[in-house]
Parts: C-alpha cells; structure tokens; sequence
C-alpha cells in the first residue's frame, strides 16, 4: 500500500519477538485528510505496527517514514512530538486523579514564571468534553464514572494534543449510540482540517462507515487493500479469517428443556442513580440447553438485569427462582455455589486479576471445590484448570504464563472458563464478544452453543445486532429497564430490532 499523500508510513517493516514474527515486511501508509480503518484478527500485527508508528515499539528490520523523509520515533514522548498521538484499547487514565488533571498529565498548562495555570487547563477541559458533547465537571474523579465516559475522557486526552496523526484503538468499545456518533462527527472534522486517522475497531461495520481507505493484516502480513466504498463487511471477513461471515454463527437446534430460572416482576435501581429504575418489572424464563439473548442499547438496564441475577446488586422488588427455589437475598458467593455464575462486560475491571497467572485466574472463583480439610489440593486445581484451558482453547504459554501475556480475545476466554470451572447450571454472559477479534468472537459463539448442548441455560446480552439475530434460541428485546418485545430466532430483522430497540413505545414507563 503506498499513497502519494502519506504522512506517516511503514517500509518494509518486520518486527521480531524471540521467535515469533509479528510483523513480516509490512508497507502502510496513513494518508493526510483521511480515515485508514486497519482490520485483522488478534494476533494478525495490527496493535504491533500501531505501536512501532506510535513510537512505543521499534521495528527490527524496515523504517518509519514522516512526509515522506526516514524518522526514527524513539519513544511515544518522540512521537508526540512530531505530531503522533494515539488512544490505545485498554484506558490508561489514573482513576483516583480528576478529569482535568488525567488530561494534563505530565503536559501542565504553564504561566511564563512557571507555575501551572489551572484556570486555563480548566477552559481547555471544558472545551474538549463540549466537541465530544459531554457536560462533566473537570473536577470528578475518573473512577466515578461510567466506563463509556472514561473512555472519552482518554479521548479527549489525545485531541489536546492537536496531532497530524491521531490512532485510535477500539475508541468506542464502551460508548453509547449517540456518543458514537459524535465521535464520528469529531473525526470527519479532524479530517476535513487534514489529520489523518487510523481507525481499529472489531465492531466492523462501525469501522466501515467512517473509513475512506481499508486495510487488512493476516498473520502478521498485509494481504489486502481497497477503498472503503468499493467493499463490504462480507469481504472484510474473508480477507480477515479466510472464511464467510454466516460461518460466525454456530448452526445450531434450539433444545430446551426443563426450566431452570424464572424472574417475575423484577425491578432494579440503578446503582449510580438510585431515584432511577435500571429494570423495571422483568419477567423471563430461562430453560436447560436454552441460549436467551438480550439486546439492548447503553442504558437499556442489561448489565442490571445480569448483575441482580448474579448477586451483585440486589432487586428493589421481585422474584428470582432457580429450579423452583426463591433465589433472592443470596450474595455472589452463594450464588455461584448453587450454580448461577456471570461472566461481566468488563473483563480488566471485574473479570481477571492482572497479577495473577491464567491458572490462578481460571481457579479463582471455583477454589473452593479443591478444599479438602482446609486446603487446597493442588494436584486437583492443576487437573481442572489444564482441562479448561483445552476446552475453551485458550491460546497460551501455559497456565502459569501472566494473565497479561495473552490478547483480549483469550483473556475473555480466560474469564468464561474461570466460570466454567464452577461447574453452572445457569450461564451468564454479559457482552462477551465486547473488545475482541471477529474470530475470537466464533470461538466464543461456539463455546456458548457448545455449553447448551451440555445442558447448561444460557443467558447472555449484546448490543451488536447481528449477534442479536443469529445466536440466542430467543432474543429479548430491552429498553429503559423495560421487556419491549421477544422473538425467536428468525420472527425479527435488523430494521425491525432497530425500531423496537429505542423504546419509543414505552414512554416514560422506566425513567
């Protein structure tokens, strides 16, 4: 891929980690004025070359090119420097610190004698959260609030810094519809001014629609190139996986069986906002061997509904019954005992343990089934974790490797088995595929249906339409807390899931 109008390029760049080749003899070039969107599975190269264009890696053979002259970028300060800013996938904010001080940091705002100028850091705050339509106070602490705001907070980190080149690794992975679109509107700015973006993203079709140019990375090569109009998310796939896009989706027979859970009228405060109902009168029931989806946009009470179903937080009113007994007023722990166990959206916050191994995150809610007189057998928790990391084919060096070693989509393995491993009846997914590569994402459809086959009930959400129509054996449809509509698989399409999903028809029923 060359371009006459690059401002950033890679020459023939390989890159070399041990043994493994990540990069092997890649050209790519970041046009001025445009969107590069940059596809490929994990482990194709795509965070590699991102990071050697960004400074933070150097490549072991080929070079770096700015406006067309060799540039060496020794380090992500180096890159900055020369215009090159770049938001990565996993947030690097400082939760305890403020929103105006995570987006200052280490770059102050100074008067001419020295001292910080807080008042002037303080207009530049307010102005980049108003471009990306966020009224926040500069003074909140990052860890109050909500993950799709501290993902923009990281966003509006990197747009202080006016670069030419602005990469952007999963930039929406935790944002609401409408905050999507004002991202988008943010881009097409920066473009029309003559940054040019490059755009990583495993929603596909999001990633699509903003770009003007499309690149794909297989294994560490670049193995195709087009402009963004003249191919659709059909062809991505195959160029990303070597496979159709239906072979994503397991082909499955529904074959429910016994019920297992049932919810009658359940209604959920929201944690943040107490005066406000998160789910609002829910009933659902959830049979053995059954997959029950439910959509829902940011806001719509899904992570709720999961999380009162887990323990975590407890109904304001209702009925929970697991294979007939109540269910409520028992916490986390009681609850994965009995068999109802959640895997939450948030893997790096609530699902892993960054500084432990795989094994020792596979294990850790299910210890408790390898206590024999007050301890733990070894030899057994050795046996269950290596037969869970086969079964959900986890890719790693071993289970004693750190749980950081491996890509996003094997950490999201790494949390499902963890659950697995406490042996459920009632599996709860809360946006599985959420952050992870297309074909990361087919192994996890395929665990899912394969934990059905086993008879276990399965319950999982999702904001992704596709996922919404093709996986669950019945799909929910959830708005403002409230159930607006319920399908089996096939009695709804897209512009139908659509329509129904914004909760027009509910009014204020859940404010």
């Amino acid at each position: 891929m060359t371009a006459t109008n690059a401002v950033l390029a890679a020459r023939e760049v390989t890159k070399v980690y041990g043994g493994t080749q990540a990069l092997k003899g890649v050209d790519f070039d970041v046009a001025a004025g445009r969107v590069t969107a940059l596809f490929g599975e994990n482990g194709a190269g795509k965070s590699t070359l991102m990071k050697i264009l960004a400074g933070i890696e150097q490549p072991t053979t080929g070079h770096v090119e700015l406006d067309g002259r060799p540039a060496r970028l020794a380090s992500s300060r180096d890159a900055a420097d020369q215009g090159i800013s770049i938001i990565h996938q996993e947030l690097s904010l400082c939760p305890n610190l403020s929103i105006q001080d995570n987006l200052f940091l280490a770059r102050e705002v100074r008067r001419p004698y020295g001292a910080v100028d807080r008042r002037a850091e303080r207009e530049a705050t307010i102005a980049v959260l108003r471009t990306l339509e966020e009224e926040l106070d500069p003074d909140t602490p990052v860890a109050d609030l909500r993950l799709g705001q501290q993902q923009i907070v990281e966003i509006a980190r990197a747009l202080l810094q006016e670069a030419r080149v602005l990469i952007m690794d999963e930039p929406t992975s935790a944002l609401t519809a409408p905050e999507v679109e004002v991202l988008f509107k943010v881009i097409r700015d920066l473009t029309a001014r003559g940054v040019a973006v490059v755009y990583i993203s495993h929603h596909l079709d999001e990633a699509l629609e903003i770009a003007d140019d499309v690149v794909v990375l297989r294994d560490g090569r670049l193995v195709a190139t087009a402009k963004a109009g003249d191919v659709d998310l059909r062809w991505i796939v195959a160029q990303m996986v070597g496979r159709d896009q239906d072979a994503l989706f397991p082909d499955r027979e529904a074959l429910a069986g016994d019920e297992v859970l049932a919810l009658r009228d359940l209604v959920v405060a929201d944690p943040a906002n107490p005066d406000r109902l998160a789910v609002n009168g829910v009933n659902l029931t959830l049979r053995a061997g059954e997959i029950v989806g439910v959509y829902g946009l940011m806001g719509s009470g899904r992570t709720e509904l999961l999380e009162a179903l887990a323990g975590r937080i407890p109904p304001a009113s209702g009925e929970i019954r697991l294979g007939g007994e109540p269910l409520s007023g028992t916490g986390i722990r009681e609850r994965i005992e009995r068999g109802v166990v959640l895997v939450p959206e948030d893997r790096q916050r609530d699902g892993l343990v960054q500084t432990m191994t795989v094994g020792e995150n596979l294990s850790l809610a299910g210890l408790y089934k390898f206590v024999r007189r007050l301890f733990v057998s070894q030899e057994r928790e050795r046996g269950a974790v290596e037969r869970v990391i086969a079964d959900v084919t986890v890719k790693t060096a071993g289970a004693k490797a750190p749980i950081g070693s491996l890509s996003g989509g094997n950490q999201q393995k790494v949390v499902i088995g963890k659950a697995l491993l406490t042996d459920p009846r009632v599996l709860l997914l809360d946006e599985p595929s959420r952050g992870v590569d297309v074909g990361a994402k087919a192994d996890i459809f395929q665990l899912m249906a394969a934990q059905a086959r086993r008879g276990l009930a399965v319950l999982f959400t999702t904001s992704e339409a596709e996922e919404a129509l093709h996986i669950p054996d019945r799909l929910l449809v959830l708005a403002r807390g409230v159930v607006v509509g319920e399908y089996r698989r096939g009695e709804i399409n897209r512009e139908e899931l659509m329509s129904v999903s914004d909760g027009a028809a509910i009014g204020g029923a859940a404010r």
